[in-house]
């Protein structure tokens, strides 16, 4: 399960914090079956390892009448990352439009002016739904989250108690999150890992930079 977004600017704060966003785009399977690899050759002997059947991705789309550019580049990754296996969900950006006399103030083709930068919205409603719904389904033994978001910690509190309580009808939750061990000297920010309300306890996969580097999407969108 990866919120997108919050995957890719975190990625690009901790390993490469003086570059263009674009030179930090994740490819969503790539990355997925790296991390899954990763947690696998972390676990103690006895613990059952675990295989990467389904990749969730949900980002927020730039509208295509205020950011043409951003929104053809978002649609062709999602194609893209598709055609790899990856189930993409893209959910329209919320814009801020300026405003004069309590009216939107519109340009010469009649559209309203946007002011300040878009957000993303109910992304992690999205994402927090999705989890609960993997976790359910019969097959699925395993949810992997991938996000820094603190809004989604419910989720996993939740996901948490419902297999502590039936573990035969709903899946272990677990997170994976990236760590640059040089953050200091590289002058890098470094965020931690995403973790259930004390005193839950779930299991988290640190990833270094060559879970970066093996995760990045190295075609040229612009």
């Amino acid at each position: 399960m990866i919120d997108y977004q919050n995957v890719h600017l975190t990625a690009k704060d901790v390993f490469n914090p003086r570059g263009d966003k674009h030179e930090s785009l994740i490819q969503p399977v790539r990355f997925a079956r790296r991390a899954i690899a990763e947690r696998n050759e972390r676990q103690r002997e006895g613990f059952p390892l675990a295989e990467c059947s389904r990749v969730l991705v949900y980002r927020g789309l730039p509208h295509v009448n205020y950011d043409w550019e951003q929104n053809r580049r978002c649609l062709e990754q999602a194609t893209e990352w598709r055609n790899a296996g990856a189930i993409v969900e893209l959910r329209d950006l919320k814009y801020r439009f300026q405003y004069s006399a309590g009216k939107p103030i519109l340009d010469i083709n009649g559209q309203k002016i946007p002011t300040g930068r878009p957000e993303e919205k109910g992304i992690d409603v999205l994402v927090a739904l999705a989890c609960v719904r993997e976790a359910a389904r019969a097959n699925i033994d395993l949810v992997v989250l991938a996000s820094r978001d603190t809004d989604l910690v419910p989720v996993l509190d939740e996901l948490h108690d419902f297999h502590g309580a039936e573990p035969s009808r709903y899946a272990a939750i677990e997170t994976v999150s990236w760590f640059n061990s040089r953050w200091e000297e590289e002058g890098a920010r470094t965020y931690g890992n995403l973790r259930p309300t004390a005193p839950r306890r779930i299991w988290n996969t640190n990833l270094d930079r060559d879970c970066y580097e093996a995760s990045l999407d190295r075609r040229d969108y612009r």
